[in-house]
């Protein structure tokens, strides 16, 4: 049961997630991506910490919280930062595709790090939604903005970061909790973004933000960052890093989806048969049954 609760965080998460870019190109033109990750994960953290400290968990031992802060750092700071300027020059439905580069990365650090092995069916797979993740980017660069695969390779970069904190922080999750450990994380990667973004002057647009645009912000910031990745934290305490990370497949979704109801995006058949693709490699990769070291033995 614990293995199946995770696999459904990680699908809400990622569902979440995808909502999120979304919600992220309609503020996009009215603030810049540092201050987008400055008020996301700025009002994740207020949001979050009441309930760490009213859940009365376990917080970081000291030996974990440098650790603790280097992960925040790499995942609620640099990532929003590479995410969010990616979509300045890409659709939100192609960054969540090229988001979805997650799964794979995650597979090859995972068995880089000794975490998971990579099996014959896991490399078929990365195979298969590596070709459906090229099918969906490549193919449409017609209806593209110019300059989209700027954009598209800003996001891989995000996913490789997402990739190295998913595998890194599964010990530490399992130490202190999915609250107290994404709580403080946060807490410092906001607090890195808040201070770039007062010191360049990233907030001065706010002034000019109207009920819309405040909306959007809090959503990021209950949602698209609070609930998203304290879901996320909980998938990696009950499943493997991998596992969690094939859940990214559902971001598309939700962000062509959204793409299309909010920014009238249009949703065209090599997304469709990309994300199809994607979806087929990564259940092929997930049902593992040998390492690949194991097979060549045999032969």
């Amino acid at each position: 049961m614990g293995e199946i609760w995770g696999v459904l965080a990680a699908v809400l998460s990622s569902g979440l997630g995808g909502t999120s870019i979304g919600a992220t190109r309609f503020v996009r033109h009215a603030v810049d991506p540092l201050a987008i990750g400055a008020f996301r994960f700025g009002l994740g953290f207020i949001f979050l910490l009441p309930i760490a400290l009213i859940q009365g968990g376990k917080w970081p031992a000291q030996n974990d919280r440098a650790a603790t802060a280097g992960l925040g750092l790499l995942f609620f700071g640099l990532f929003p930062i590479l995410f969010n300027a990616s979509l300045i020059f890409t659709t939100a439905a192609r960054g969540a595709l090229a988001l979805s580069t997650l799964p794979l990365l995650t597979m090859m650090v995972g068995a880089a790090l000794g975490v998971e092995p990579l099996t014959l069916r896991k490399t078929a797979g990365v195979f298969i939604a590596t070709i459906g993740v090229a099918v969906a980017l490549l193919s449409s660069l017609s209806s593209a903005p110019a300059g989209a695969w700027r954009g598209d390779a800003l996001m891989v970069c995000a996913a490789f970061c997402m990739a190295l904190y998913s595998v890194w922080s599964k010990p530490y999750i399992q130490r202190s909790g999915p609250i107290p450990f994404t709580t403080m994380g946060m807490g410092v990667g906001a607090l890195f973004l808040v201070t770039v973004s007062a010191m360049s002057g990233s907030f001065e647009p706010v002034t000019a933000f109207g009920p819309p645009q405040w909306l959007a912000v809090i959503y990021l910031g209950l949602f698209g960052s609070a609930l998203t990745f304290y879901l996320w934290a909980f998938a990696l305490s009950r499943t493997t890093p991998t596992r969690v990370a094939i859940s990214v497949t559902i971001n598309p979704i939700a962000a062509a989806l959204v793409g299309a109801m909010l920014l009238d995006e249009p949703i065209r058949w090599n997304l469709v048969v990309g994300l199809m693709a994607v979806l087929l490699g990564i259940s092929i990769a997930t049902s593992v049954s040998r390492p690949v070291a194991r097979t060549q033995m045999s032969r």
